[in-house]
């Protein structure tokens, strides 16, 4: 799979904390490790809102942070400045969900934002945030198309995505499955 185009991942600070180094023996540390030094391997880029730099600073692993390091050195960490979008903020709030789940999503609407800018694609751990922005994508059709991809979920499937097998359409928010 050769026909690897860079894309502009959002990766959440989840993957950043489950990262773990070279002697980590819990499946979820070493997908995250394994999802990480692909990105790092291959063209992709990551790109950093200061929301979720933020996040990074708070929760990355030390691998995480090496990692970080080494994507700044190969020019491979884009810096945006993403507006907040009232509209979206606007549509959780009007969502027929209890407060709890209102407040997940308002807390990484920042990484749809950002996928939206970009690639429109998001790396996260979070399944039950998926699952939300999943029911959202019903009333905001915006977001529909945005890849929510779990490296822990399928990590071999997920790598040969990023060395440029198709996008499963099982990822996107629209999915229903």
């Amino acid at each position: 799979m050769k026909n690897t185009q860079s894309k502009n991942l959002v990766i959440d600070a989840s993957v950043a904390r489950a990262s773990g180094g070279e002697a980590a023996t819990h499946t979820t540390s070493k997908d995250a490790r394994d999802f990480l030094q692909a990105v790092l391997s291959i063209c992709h880029k990551v790109v950093m809102t200061p929301a979720i730099c933020a996040e990074w600073d708070k929760h990355q692993s030390r691998f995480a942070l090496k990692w970080r390091r080494s994507m700044v050195a190969r020019k491979k960490l884009i810096k945006l400045n993403v507006e907040e979008r009232p509209d979206l903020r606007q549509q959780v709030e009007l969502e027929n969900i209890v407060q709890t789940q209102k407040d997940a999503l308002l807390k990484d609407c920042h990484l749809i934002e950002a996928a939206i800018n970009t690639d429109r694609r998001i790396i996260s751990l979070d399944d039950a945030a998926r699952r939300l922005f999943v029911k959202l994508s019903l009333s905001v059709t915006d977001i529909q198309d945005v890849l929510w991809v779990n490296p822990a979920l399928d990590p071999e499937q997920v790598i040969a995505w990023l060395q440029g097998a198709p996008n499963k359409a099982k990822w996107k928010l629209a999915h229903n499955g």
